[in-house]
């Protein structure tokens, strides 16, 4: 009888212990609560102005008036406001009067395309230091960080002639030639006053000409995810170059407008930008 009486008592006892144990054993947080109290936790220190993270690394996709680049940035952060950046960039800077024109289709059916005018591709090669100071979106932590960036450095430019594929006058046999010598044979005597197609990107890369120069640019960058360590942002800014040697793009003809060569550039640029906090 003490038997039967002592099992449904031994029973009552384990159910209550192992309801204690489930009441006193807190839940255990979601990977989304886990990100939100990080970013509370970073806007706080933000707010009391300390330092979130130590550096970045970015690669920028950028698009000017007139032409195209990529970029890669370094980023020191100094204050919870202020970051000295190093960065470089590679462009290439076409001329607004370059209007690619249809000359026909070779023997394998393509369409043979040429510049009229062009005598060098003109890329640049830039190194830059510079300041980002934060001016808007501190407290907010779902906003959008605004930061003003001013930064200059040094540019190598390089000109590499721009080939034509053309009929040789003597031999009749179709060669590759600089476009400026092609402009440049005005009574037709080397070669035969008709263009097949331009030579494609790989040729004159053994001719290029140095232009050493300088640059200066100022920006407002909008960064979307300023609490988080993936940078996800767009620069909207404007640029100023100036080489020490004349740059030439395009052949100084009338029907031109009379293209001459010039140190002075100044555009507006775009990009977007990807990358690492740290």
């Amino acid at each position: 009888m003490k038997k039967i009486l002592l099992l449904p008592l031994g029973l009552l006892v384990c159910l209550c212990t192992m309801a204690q144990n489930q009441t006193t054993q807190p839940a255990k947080p979601s990977a989304k609560a886990n990100k939100k109290a990080k970013e509370n936790s970073k806007a706080r220190l933000h707010e009391e102005d300390e330092i979130i993270f130590n550096k970045h690394s970015a690669f920028g996709i950028k698009l000017a008036t007139d032409g195209y680049g990529i970029s890669f940035e370094k980023g020191k952060y100094k204050t919870p406001r202020k970051t000295t950046l190093l960065q470089f960039e590679f462009n290439e800077k076409k001329h607004p009067k370059e209007e690619k024109q249809s000359i026909g289709v070779d023997a394998f059916g393509q369409l043979n395309q040429a510049i009229y005018g062009k005598v060098n591709n003109f890329y640049q090669f830039k190194i830059g230091m510079g300041q980002q100071y934060l001016i808007g979106g501190k407290g907010n932590k779902n906003g959008v960080a605004v930061t003003a960036i001013g930064a200059g450095g040094i540019s190598a430019g390089l000109m590499k002639p721009y080939y034509l594929d053309v009929v040789d006058a003597n031999t009749r046999q179709t060669v590759s030639v600089p476009a400026k010598d092609f402009y440049m044979d005005t009574l037709g005597q080397r070669y035969e006053n008709v263009v097949l197609g331009n030579s494609g990107p790989f040729k004159g890369w053994g001719k290029i000409k140095f232009a050493p120069g300088l640059h200066a640019k100022a920006a407002l960058r909008f960064d979307y995810a300023k609490f988080n360590p993936t940078i996800a942002a767009i620069e909207a800014g404007v640029n100023a170059e100036y080489y020490f040697t004349d740059v030439e793009q395009m052949v100084n003809y009338v029907s031109l407008g009379g293209v001459n060569p010039k140190k002075f550039f100044f555009n507006a640029y775009l990009t977007i930008l990807f990358g690492k906090r740290k």
